[in-house]
């Protein structure tokens, strides 16, 4: 069965890489360029996963994630941070905010791949 994927990201080199890489592990994947736009889509679709891009205009991934956790109808979502940042105290952030998995750039597409796939199993 397809699975529901987000991408929020603001890059377009990586939207286009992550799109290519879900749609052909079969996924349904559908793409928000902002924060704003990320947080609507979420509440609209109610993705299985969302790959959360931390630094993106309107409102960061962080702040996504949060209202995302604060709200019942969503909690079925998983939500899988991408940053740039691999700080441990960002880490530890997108943890306390509730995100299930932290990746930081550059990463692999075989592990992110299998990430997703952990996930959506869960």
């Amino acid at each position: 069965m397809s699975k529901r994927v987000l991408i929020a990201d603001d890059e377009p080199n990586i939207v286009i890489s992550l799109e290519f890489l879900m749609k052909r592990e079969g996924h349904a994947v559908s793409v928000a360029r902002d924060g704003p736009s990320a947080l609507a889509a979420i509440r609209a679709e109610k993705p299985d996963l969302v790959l959360l891009d931390v630094m993106m205009p309107g409102l960061s991934g962080f702040e996504v994630c949060q209202a995302v956790r604060a709200d019942e109808a969503l909690a079925g979502v998983r939500i899988l941070m991408l940053s740039a940042k691999g700080r441990d105290t960002d880490i530890a952030k997108g943890s306390a905010l509730g995100a299930d998995a932290y990746m930081t750039k550059p990463f692999s597409t075989r592990e992110l791949a299998e990430k997703v796939r952990e996930l959506l199993a869960s």
